[in-house]
């Protein structure tokens, strides 16, 4: 098996056990602490606890992580080289009252998140997944996650013999239309819950291992397809999934930071900046929370840590070291479609397994500008890591990600890139298997040397 085919099987691992952003962290503190890494709370100070060569991980909210490496040859004042991505991706929520029941039906109340491609979640056999609050002792409650793997939801299709006009346009109402079944009335258990059909509450004390059901104190849960992710294609070339819009640029950045610090003596003992990866959560609904990219989380952190090293009266290290610092913003990126390559600007069409890409707006220029692409594209040579361009048409709106507003709020260098997909917030979406390999080669590589990199690059 060739490394392009190692790194998306394990990425098909990594996704299929990541339904829900709580579900993504744990996955990648697994990986961390198998790498040797140790975590550290935000809430106990880290001076003398920080060291270098050290290799460190915390969680906020159990939904956002954040990872990193410190360099041998590290001095205060010295920047940082930053990666950053989100856990989170387009999906329905069980709202806080979810009991529904309608012509002998149970049906779940939810709630869309982020800007999702509905009409995909119809006809799909769903399940739920995310966190627990449980009692474990009188008035101790703890996080435990929880993922249903057989379908127990499901949102139907109306028959076309009832709506014929279907065939123009597949037109729903959110409210209405989008409640899954879980149950018949005649089935339903004993109504002892206000808030949440009894069948859902039994199920997820089972997978808990819960003594009785009032044990469950709240939850937060995603519903997701129980489909597996899978490689697909005449020779396997692709990757059908749920969730690739962000996880595999999460699972990108987060083996790039481990490879590049696999061998200290080879890379980060001579590494002067500090290496940082930070997966956010809530990107999907702008990211303006706790544990969003829009929250003060980054800026705290690198103080932070610039505070572990400083001495007293140290006053201006933070601006210093901002001003030496990178971020590349990853987020998944479009892919030219066969059936729609008009919606594309004739000269950035992007292709899947082509390499990575880097993203230009001309009204975003504070994330991407000709400097910052300047130093990826030096690394990329360097390592023959292949990279492709996207620019929006003229007469076509775009999204954003956390690139605009991290650089805005810190003054940062920052780069948005993202690997090519097609189906964007759908339920099941493509990518290539080969750009899994590409984004991990670049971001190791970027970990590895843009220290070096960024003193031959003279602006100011």
């Amino acid at each position: 098996m060739d490394n392009n085919s190692t790194s998306a099987a394990d990425f098909i691992k990594f996704v299929n056990n990541s339904p829900s952003p709580f579900h993504a962290v744990e996955e990648a503190i697994i990986r961390l602490k198998e790498a040797k890494y140790e975590e550290i709370k935000e809430c106990v100070s880290w001076r003398g606890k920080l060291k270098k060569e050290g290799k460190y991980y915390f969680t906020r909210n159990r939904s956002t992580i954040v990872a990193f490496a410190i360099g041998g040859k590290y001095e205060p004042g010295n920047g940082f080289s930053m990666a950053g991505a989100h856990t989170d991706s387009p999906c329905l929520k069980v709202k806080p009252i979810s009991k529904k029941v309608k012509e002998g039906y149970l049906q779940v109340g939810v709630e869309p998140y982020g800007g999702g491609l509905w009409h995909t979640w119809f006809d799909r056999d769903l399940s739920v997944a995310g966190r627990v609050m449980v009692e474990t002792e009188k008035n101790k409650f703890e996080h435990k996650l929880v993922k249903v793997e057989r379908p127990i939801l499901r949102i139907p299709t109306l028959a076309i013999h009832l709506d014929r006009d279907v065939r123009e346009g597949f037109k729903f109402n959110n409210e209405v239309h989008l409640t899954p079944l879980i149950a018949t009335v005649s089935n339903k258990l004993a109504e002892n819950n206000e808030k949440h059909h009894p069948a859902l509450l039994d199920i997820l004390a089972q997978e808990l291992k819960c003594k009785e059901v009032n044990e469950i104190h709240d939850f937060e849960l995603c519903l997701y397809d129980t489909q597996p992710s899978t490689i697909g294609g005449a020779y396997e070339e692709f990757i059908f999934s749920a969730r690739l819009d962000n996880l595999m640029m999460s699972y990108a950045l987060l083996i790039g930071l481990i490879n590049s610090t696999k061998n200290i003596s080879e890379s980060l003992c001579d590494d002067s900046n500090i290496r940082l990866i930070t997966l956010f959560d809530n990107e999907e609904i702008g990211s303006t929370t706790a544990h969003g990219a829009n929250s003060l989380l980054l800026e705290t952190t690198l103080r932070r840590i610039c505070s572990a090293f400083a001495e007293p009266g140290y006053d201006t290290i933070f601006e210093e070291t901002i001003h030496k610092s990178f971020m590349i913003s990853a987020d998944m990126a479009h892919a030219v479609h066969p059936n729609y390559c008009e919606k594309h600007e004739e000269n950035h069409r992007p292709q899947m397994n082509q390499g990575v890409v880097i993203k230009t707006n001309a009204n975003q220029r504070y994330a991407t500008t000709s400097v910052t692409s300047l130093i990826l594209r030096q690394v990329a040579k360097k390592y023959k890591v292949p990279l492709q361009d996207f620019v929006v048409r003229n007469d076509s709106p775009c999204g954003s990600t956390i690139g605009p507003m991290i650089s805005a709020n810190l003054g940062l260098r920052t780069l948005d890139i993202g690997n090519p997909q097609l189906s964007m917030h759908s339920i099941r979406e493509t990518a290539g298997t080969k750009d899994v390999d590409h984004a991990i080669k670049l971001i190791k590589a970027f970990f590895e040397d843009f220290a070096e990199i960024d003193r031959n690059i003279t602006v100011d």
